[in-house]
């Protein structure tokens, strides 16, 4: 059954957007094209400080969404149409949350690996929602014997760090770690600005393995047609979206503000954009810190997002 349809469709209490539920590790081929899946505990430094309230992003995404859930059929002003149009066949659904602990990395990452491998062996596309920024460490290593992939990624930081406090698969690390995947080819890496952990022979690394680096003040410049126009037409491309990204007037509840950033607009343009060129095969939205979100304005910019994606991929 199509989920999301036009009108008259049961919702489910505590998924996204009233999604039905479907475990990944039970899911049959062809049961749908996406689904949502949360990932709340990758690998941790050892003083996490913020960070560690992003555990509770998933929830929080999710609850936010259900104020939407019956209106999912609705005229959507800024897709032109309801989410899913009402001709298409797209399917969504809520794959639930990766079990995890904050005291269990090695642990956290063999469930999240098998977890998106399970969803990808299936057929569908994970819509991940994280947790901190480690989360696509172990989602992207699931993407063994699917690429190449184009990841791009939408941050404030260049989280090309070897190494933090002996930890190598945290948070400062994961387009580092993407660079060293065989099915991984081009990182676009825009929004970066101001200073964060990043040294100048990180930089220097990340532009020797031929990464295309895109400030925010950049794309400001030249457009997000421009920067989707750098990717290639068809491209399998997998979104790592960092939260602080975006300009913290726009969502504030993130552990590492940076003033400036992109807007609303230009994100939700680039999603569309880059779903309408190429082929969006997996995306994660990380850093969400609940706890900082006193109006529920940060979770339901992250919502809005995935509905423009989700909406963008359906109509391709």
């Amino acid at each position: 059954m199509r989920a999301l349809p036009s009108g008259g469709r049961r919702v489910t209490a505590g998924s996204f957007l009233g999604l039905p539920r479907v475990e990944p590790a039970t899911m049959p081929a062809g049961a749908a094209d996406a689904a949502i899946l949360g990932i709340p505990h990758g690998v941790s430094y050892p003083d996490p400080g913020l960070t560690a309230g992003c555990a509770e992003a998933p929830a929080a995404i999710r609850a936010r969404s259900q104020r939407l859930a019956p209106f999912v059929g609705n005229h959507d002003f800024d897709l032109d149409g309801p989410t899913l149009p009402p001709d298409s066949a797209f399917r969504l659904v809520d794959a639930g949350d990766v079990d995890g602990r904050p005291d269990d990395g090695p642990g956290n990452l063999e469930r999240a690996e098998a977890a998106v491998a399970s969803l990808l062996a299936a057929g569908v596309v994970p819509l991940v929602l994280g947790g901190d920024d480690s989360i696509p460490i172990p989602v992207l290593r699931a993407y063994a014997g699917h690429g190449p992939l184009t990841v791009l990624q939408v941050d404030a930081h260049l989280d090309f760090r070897h190494e933090v406090e002996g930890v190598r698969e945290g948070y400062s690390s994961p387009m580092r770690r993407a660079a060293e995947l065989g099915h991984v080819g081009q990182i676009v890496q825009v929004g970066l600005r101001g200073v964060g952990s990043a040294r100048p022979e990180d930089v220097a690394d990340a532009r020797q393995a031929g990464n295309l680096l895109v400030t925010a003040r950049e794309l400001g410049e030249r457009g997000v047609p421009w920067l989707t126009e750098r990717l290639a037409a068809d491209a399998s491309v997998f979104v790592a979206f960092d939260c602080d990204g975006l300009d913290p007037a726009v969502l504030p509840a993130v552990s590492g503000t940076a003033p400036g950033g992109l807007t609303y607009d230009q994100a939700a343009d680039l999603l569309g954009g880059v779903a309408t060129r190429c082929r969006v095969v997996g995306a994660a939205f990380t850093e969400l810190v609940p706890s900082l979100d006193t109006n529920g304005l940060s979770s339901l910019v992250v919502v809005r997002l995935l509905m423009r994606l989700v909406g963008a991929m359906a109509r391709r």
